[in-house]
């Protein structure tokens, strides 16, 4: 029987091997069993960024850029997993091979895992979720052994090179640390692991070694019931993996398994030729039966990074129906992407026929297409109830939010509805072509949109907890410190992805606390992109108008118009300063009737008079972990720095709050700009349009005030 490069067969003998069937006492007892080395394309479902690759299974995109994405391969057949009459759940036993290689070793964050899932459709989150289940928990009903190779404090990590046992939960029920039998995740050595559940006894271990040698001790050893875990009688098996911002690939090189209703079910079933390649790594549970290394899965057509010995490989596949198979998947593939084409260029003329004075149809067009739901302007008015201003949930700078909820699905959502204006528009289009293309957790989820009537609108998840500042200033409950340092955690992490993990970067222009939402754990979603702009990493923007809000702007943004990573990270600052202080960042007869005072400038002047801690927000009546707070507050000046080559990183942030690194020197007084007062008028004449007197000069000091005379903090363009 011919094999496609010497690994998955499609001959029909081994199909009949992946489920067996025995039967005991007249019931039918359902027992699976596979490997690698007997598995078809057919028998594999590839979810997501996963796809075959020199004869493995990679689970993430192989990028040289940062991104953040995941995927899934799963065994296409269910699993029985519980039956009737029986107490107890299936055993199982699987044991495999995988790496983590990193094209830039500087850029960590993501891992894989063994899973045990009731949908056969699901890809979860990127991150920290690993593919597994995405930020809302779903789905329901899943078991897996994670391998991190980045500790993130949501989920209570102990570190960065872990196994965890997930049960229904990111947040690991049992861990081990593998620095405790020397196993680096991140070293790109092929990393062998066994995990066996036995059913009657409820008890699950998993083994982990660089070793073809099961070791004698677990790293994990826990109790529980499968039974009180899973949702089905019939769960699917395979992997999932993630990025994080990172160029991480995660591989699966073997992998075998088998399961049944035996105290004692079938470990590592013997590979069909039997005896192993020279050098190969052998998968042996015990000393005394060897078992072929991982086999070749499929070529692909185009392996970039492929060997040459991987490229004769390839070409050696002389069998009929391994031909007809692959010349079935590519005539397949091109006829879904000729008719993918087709729509899509019927869907641009249709619009541009019926929208043809407005010059941003096409673009219109093309992002609408990548969007997860169209929803019909029906639907949307009728969930809002026509629009109905008592359910108005907030005001933005070029639309109003209303509170809906939805016929077909009984969600409650926003719905953003987008001015009529031509700014209106050009927010639609920035905000649907950015956020519809960015996935992360402390992000507000973009549902779909709708483009009707003459209407734009925006369908997100709604935020239970609304925004940071309703938080902050109109709840009837003092914000508590825990809330706030996790908020302001959250708030850096989603900065850092936009920053430094996205495939280009993302500078949001508009950080404030009335656009970071509030979900029902208090966990930080950062929204509104309508002023957002993307740019190739490493590239210089280009200078536009100053946009955003007062209080939170850079003076550098304020003088040159261009928007950087740095501008974000100080408007970050003052979020900090804001959330630490419980103060707005411009606030009137704060200091005086009719004078207005600005927050990150009150700061600095405590900072330089030694009493930093007078910032700190009274209300919370000294509930809070002096420590914490001061490194706070020192983050909060750090990233306000008025020059911008001084501020940190957002990922530099993050490392700081969770405590990996420590805190700049931040200096008593505070730095000066240096423009000459020809230089500062000139650019705020090509880059701010009239600001009704809102911005001071002073042409006596080397540096400029470029604050609010008039509090408020409006947004302006």
């Amino acid at each position: 029987m011919m094999s496609l490069s010497g690994g998955f067969s499609f001959g029909s003998v081994f199909v009949a091997s992946f489920v067996l069937f025995s039967f005991f006492s007249g019931n039918a007892l359902r027992a699976t069993e596979f490997d690698f080395g007997s598995l078809t394309l057919s028998s594999l479902k590839l979810l997501g960024d996963a796809h075959l690759s020199n004869g493995s299974v990679r689970l993430t995109r192989d990028l040289g850029v940062p991104n953040s994405g995941s995927g899934k391969v799963l065994y296409s057949k269910p699993v029985k997993f519980r039956r009737a009459g029986v107490q107890s759940p299936a055993s199982f036993s699987t044991s495999f091979s995988f790496s983590v290689t990193n094209l830039n070793p500087s850029s960590i964050g993501g891992g894989l895992a063994f899973v045990i899932s009731p949908d056969d459709e699901f890809v979860g989150d990127a991150g920290g979720f690993l593919g597994i289940m995405d930020a809302k928990g779903a789905p329901k009903g899943v078991v897996a052994v994670e391998f991190d190779t980045l500790m993130d404090v949501e989920f209570k990590d102990i570190n960065g090179n872990h196994v965890g046992l997930d049960l229904n939960s990111m947040v690991s029920a049992e861990v081990g640390d593998l620095e405790t039998v020397s196993v680096d995740l991140k070293s790109g050595n092929l990393v062998n692991s066994w995990v066996d559940y036995s059913g009657p006894g409820r008890a699950i271990k998993v083994y982990v070694s660089y070793s073809n040698l099961k070791p004698e001790e677990p790293i994990i050893s826990a109790t529980f019931d499968l039974d009180d875990y899973i949702m089905n009688d019939v769960m699917f098996v395979g992997f999932s993996g993630s990025t994080q911002g990172s160029t991480e690939i995660h591989t699966i090189h073997w992998w075998n398994f088998s399961s049944s209703f035996d105290e004692n079910p079938s470990h590592n079933p013997v590979s069909p030729s039997g005896s192993p390649p020279a050098g190969g790594i052998l998968m042996n549970p015990t000393a005394d039966t060897a078992y072929l290394a991982p086999p070749s899965l499929a070529p692909e057509a185009d392996n970039r990074s492929s060997t040459s010995h991987g490229k004769e490989s390839s070409g050696n596949c002389h069998n009929q129906l391994c031909r007809k198979g692959a010349g079935t998947v590519v005539g397949v593939v091109i006829a879904s992407a000729f008719f993918v084409a087709l729509c899509a260029l019927a869907f641009i003329w249709a619009y541009h026929k019926k929208s043809k004075n407005d010059k941003n149809s096409e673009t219109l067009a093309y992002d609408v297409i990548k969007m997860p739901k169209e929803f019909s302007y029906k639907e949307l008015k009728f969930a809002t109830k026509g629009f109905d201003s008592n359910r108005i949930i907030g005001n933005g700078a070029f639309g109003t939010v209303y509170k809906g909820n939805l016929p077909a699905t009984g969600d409650t959502v926003a719905v953003k509805r987008c001015s009529h204006s031509g700014q209106g528009k050009a927010e639609f289009l920035s905000e649907l072509s950015i956020i519809g293309s960015l996935r992360h957790r402390n992000l507000v989820r973009l549902q779909g949109w709708c483009h009707e009537k003459g209407e734009i609108l925006l369908v997100y998840d709604l935020m239970s907890n609304g925004s940071l500042d309703k938080a902050l200033f109109e709840s009837r409950t003092v914000l508590p410190w825990p809330h706030r340092r996790k908020i302001l955690l959250g708030v850096a992490s989603a900065l850092a992805y936009l920053h430094q993990e996205c495939e280009n970067q993302v500078i949001h222009r508009d950080i404030k606390t009335s656009n970071i939402m509030l979900d029902e754990g208090f966990n930080a979603r950062l929204g509104d992109f309508g002023l957002a702009r993307q740019i190739e990493h490493d590239k210089s923007p280009d200078a536009t108008v100053a946009a955003g809000t007062m209080g939170y702007l850079a003076p550098e943004y304020l003088l040159t118009g261009r928007a950087t990573d740095k501008t974000d990270v100080f408007s970050y600052g003052a979020v900090v300063l804001e959330v630490a202080s419980g103060r707005r960042p411009i606030e009137k007869e704060f200091s005086g009737v009719g004078v207005s005072t600005n927050l990150v400038e009150w700061v600095w002047s405590l900072h330089r008079e030694e009493r930093l801690m007078m910032a700190a927000d009274p209300r919370l009546r000294n509930e809070f972990d002096e420590g914490e707070m001061r490194k706070v507050l020192l983050v909060g000046l750090a990233c306000s720095n008025p020059d911008p080559m001084a501020r940190p990183t957002m990922r530099g942030v993050v490392q700081m709050l969770v405590g990996e690194s420590e805190i700049p020197i931040v200096p008593r007084a505070k730095p000066t700009m240096n423009f000459s007062t020809s230089q500062l008028l000139m650019t705020l004449q090509d880059s701010v349009s009239d600001l009704n007197g809102m911005i001071t000069i002073s042409t006596t000091s080397s540096e400029s005030s470029l604050y609010a005379a008039a509090g408020g903090g409006p947004d302006f363009v």
